[in-house]
C-alpha cells in the first residue's frame, strides 16, 4: 500500500495488485443504484439461478419424461444407452444365478440345463442381450426344465417393449419441442419511440422467415422493475403494456405499438429519464404452428439502451404487380426522424395549453363577428322601413308645418324599433 497525491493537495490510500491499481476510498453517493441484472436474455432464456430447492431430485425423477425432454442430447444419449446396457446385465446376471443355482456351469451332461450352451456370466449375458434384442441366434435357449428362467425371460421381453417407448417416445418429443420452433421466430434488437399520429409510441418488430406460418399470434409486453427498500431487500414489480395490436398474423413482419398514454408506465419519462432508468420490457409472443397445431412461445427483452429515441423502422414490405415483396435487409434498420426530447406527459400539457390558448384567441373574434351581425341586421331594418315608406306621397317642408313634421319623424322612429325589435 501506499499513498498517492489527490487533487485536493492530500493524500488517499490505494492498493497496488500487479498492474493494477485500486482506490480504497469508498464512494462518496452511497445510494447511487446498482446496475439491474438483465432477466431475460435476447434469445428467450431466462436468467435465473435455483438454489437449495426441497425435493429437487425427487421431482425430477417423479415427473421423468419432462426431465428427459429438457435435459440436453449428450446427456440423453448416456441414459438412453444405459437403459438398455444396464437390463442386459441385470437380466444377465439373474441367468447367470439360475444356471449356478441348477448346476448348469459345471458340464455334467446327465443334467437338463435351463438355458442352454449356457456356462459363464460372459455366456448368460449373450443371452440376455439375444433375448431383449430378438437376435436369436439359436445357439443358447431357455429350457423346460426351469420355470424360473421361462418367468425371466417373459418379464425381460415385457420390460424391453417398455423401454422401447419410453426412451424413443421421449427422443421424439426431444426433437418435436416447441423450443426449436420458437428459434425461427426472430425480434428485432432494438426498441424505438417516436411520433405516431402525433402520439408517442413505443416501437418493435416480429417476424417469422419459414415459408409456413402460423395460424394465429398473441403478443403481451410487461415492464419489470426492481424495487430496493433502506433495507436492501429487492422486489419485481410487473406492469402490463396495452398493445395497439396484441392480435397479430405474422405471415410478414409486423411492428407492435404501445401508445404512451396516461396509462402507460413510461408517460412521465423524457429522453435523459428514460436513458437513464433502470427497468427491462419482456415481450412474448405465443402462437399455433400450422404444422403442428402445437402452441410455441417466443420470448425477448428490451433494456433502456436498447431503446433508440427519436427513431422509426425502415419500411420492409414492398408491393409489386404480382406478390408482395419482403426485404428482410431492413428488417434491423431504422432511421433517425424528429422526436420532442420532452415525455408524452410534457408534451400533451403543452397541447393542452396551445388548444386553450386558441379557445382564449377564439372568443374575441367571435365577439366581434356577433357584434358585425348585429350591425347588419340593424341595417336591414333600417332599409326595411325606409322601404315601407310610400313613396308617391312626397313631403315636402314647404307644405306641413313643423309640428307636422316632427309628428311624422317620430312615428316613423316607433316603425324601426318595432321592425328591428321583431327582426
Amino acid at each position: 500500500m501506499r499513498k498517492m497525491n489527490d487533487q485536493s493537495g492530500g493524500y488517499r490510500p490505494v492498493n497496488i495488485q500487479g498492474n493494477k491499481v485500486s482506490s480504497c476510498r469508498e464512494s462518496p453517493d452511497k445510494e447511487v443504484k446498482r446496475l439491474q441484472k438483465r432477466f431475460l436474455h435476447k434469445d428467450g432464456s431466462c436468467n435465473v439461478y435455483f438454489k437449495h430447492i426441497f425435493g429437487e431430485w425427487e421431482s425430477y425423477v417423479v415427473d421423468i419424461f419432462t426431465t428427459l425432454v429438457d435435459i440436453k442430447w449428450r446427456h440423453m444419449f448416456v441414459i438412453f444407452s444405459l437403459s438398455y446396457v444396464l437390463s442386459w446385465l441385470f437380466f444377465g446376471l439373474v441367468f447367470w444365478l439360475i444356471a449356478i443355482q441348477h448346476g448348469d456351469v459345471f458340464g455334467d451332461e446327465e443334467v437338463t440345463p435351463c438355458v442352454a450352451n449356457v456356462h459363464s456370466f460372459t455366456g448368460a449375458f449373450l443371452f440376455s442381450l439375444e433375448t431383449q434384442t430378438t437376435i436369436g441366434y439359436g445357439y443358447r435357449c431357455v429350457t423346460e426344465e426351469c420355470s424360473l428362467a421361462i418367468l425371466m425371460v417373459i418379464l425381460q421381453s415385457v420390460l424391453s417393449c417398455i423401454i422401447d417407448t419410453f426412451i424413443i417416445g421421449a427422443a421424439l418429443a426431444k426433437m418435436a419441442t416447441a423450443r426449436k420452433r420458437a428459434q425461427t421466430i426472430r425480434f428485432s434488437y432494438y426498441a424505438v419511440v417516436g411520433l405516431r399520429d402525433g402520439k408517442f409510441c413505443l416501437m418493435w418488430r416480429i417476424g417469422d422467415f419459414r415459408p409456413n406460418h402460423m395460424v394465429e399470434g398473441s403478443v403481451r409486453a410487461q415492464l419489470l422493475r426492481y424495487r430496493e427498500d433502506r433495507e436492501g431487500r429487492m422486489t419485481m414489480e410487473y406492469r402490463d403494456l396495452k398493445l395497439l395490436n396484441d392480435q397479430i398474423i405474422l405471415v410478414t413482419p409486423v411492428t407492435v405499438v404501445h401508445e404512451i398514454d396516461g396509462d402507460s408506465p413510461l408517460y412521465g419519462l423524457d429522453r435523459k429519464a428514460l436513458a437513464k432508468d433502470n427497468f427491462e420490457i419482456l415481450v412474448t409472443f405465443v402462437y399455433t404452428g400450422d404444422s403442428t397445431g402445437t402452441s410455441h412461445q417466443s420470448r425477448s427483452s428490451y433494456v433502456p439502451r436498447e431503446i433508440l429515441w427519436g427513431h422509426r423502422f425502415n419500411d420492409v414490405l414492398h408491393v409489386k404487380k404480382k406478390h408482395y415483396k419482403v426485404d428482410c435487409l431492413q428488417f434491423e434498420e431504422t432511421t433517425e426522424v424528429y422526436a420532442p426530447h420532452c415525455s408524452a406527459m410534457q408534451l400533451d400539457r403543452k397541447e393542452q395549453e396551445w388548444n386553450r390558448a386558441e379557445r382564449a384567441r377564439e372568443k374575441p373574434a367571435e365577439k366581434s363577428a356577433l357584434e358585425i351581425k348585429s350591425n347588419q341586421k340593424s341595417f336591414s331594418a333600417v332599409a326595411l322601413v325606409t322601404s315601407c315608406e310610400d313613396p308617391e306621397e312626397p313631403v315636402t317642408a314647404s307644405s306641413q308645418t313643423p309640428e307636422e313634421v316632427s309628428y311624422r319623424k317620430a312615428a316613423v322612429t316607433l316603425s324601426r324599433l318595432s321592425i328591428e325589435s321583431q327582426i
